[in-house]
């Protein structure tokens, strides 16, 4: 049975922002091309399993469109929610367990969707395998960092880079595992 990995795939600005202060990503739009998703499609397909915070399900609900992850197992991280609705599992237990629980099924590989606080909480306990890391040439000067500060250390291996005429440029790192 193949290791089913754990990956963040998130956009920041070069800066190392998620979103601004309210929240708000219009700054995103500004690599926006027809016929051009970054791999964004290449890559869902080898996810079957996502994980995101609260405050990024709450923000992909406000589009207004179809939940963008219907077809997956989808896990939404948080404190006060419980049980489910028809796209997800709210989840407040031990992110540990759930992560080893996932690994230990057979599937393909588990995307972790955002925000912020979702991956503070599991790059502090060693559990993201690899991070594709899309970066908007862009200077937001402050708002939501995609790294919040933390006491551990995380190495990483480079895999790739990828530049695109936009400007964008996409990162992408393997964790080294101890």
């Amino acid at each position: 049975m193949k290791e089913r990995k754990v990956i963040v795939y998130i956009a920041a600005s070069l800066d190392g922002f998620i979103a601004k202060k309210d929240d708000d990503i219009s700054f995103l739009s500004m690599v926006e091309q027809p016929d051009e998703d970054y791999g964004y499609g290449e890559f869902v397909r080898t996810v079957d399993t996502v994980i995101m915070g609260r405050k990024t399900y709450d923000k992909v609900l406000s589009f207004g469109i179809d939940f963008p992850h219907k077809e997956r197992k989808c896990y939404v991280l948080s404190k006060t929610k419980k049980d489910t609705d028809e796209n997800v599992e709210f989840y407040n237990g031990n992110l540990n367990e759930l992560i080893h629980t996932l690994k230990n099924e057979e599937g393909k590989n588990i995307f972790i969707d955002g925000g912020a606080g979702a991956i503070k909480e599991l790059k502090e306990q060693n559990l993201i395998d690899e991070y594709v890391i899309s970066i908007i040439p862009v200077l937001l000067g402050n708002g939501i960092r995609l790294f919040a500060e933390t006491e551990n250390e995380s190495r990483l291996q480079f895999v790739e880079s990828k530049t695109f005429d936009t400007g964008l440029v996409q990162l992408h790192y393997r964790t080294f595992k101890d």
